[in-house]
């Protein structure tokens, strides 16, 4: 995976978030070709860039939290 390639699945990734679609991280993996070490990075990677990705282990979901 080129370093444009990973930008771009991190992009998606984002948008999965944010509209609520990231459930499965091994479904993403699968979808993305890649880990799901590899998500978890693009995971860590978008944290660090100042989003705020939390987990609800209730709806099994990923989301963006609003301060």
């Amino acid at each position: 995976m080129t370093y444009s390639e990973r930008k771009q699945k991190e992009v998606h990734l984002l948008y999965l978030i944010e509209n609520k679609r990231l459930c499965s991280l091994e479904k993403t993996a699968n979808d993305f070709e890649c880990s799901v070490r590899t998500i978890e990075r693009m995971l860590k990677e978008l944290r660090e860039a100042g989003y705020s990705i939390n987990y609800c282990r209730k709806t099994n979901k990923y989301f963006l939290k609003t301060s």
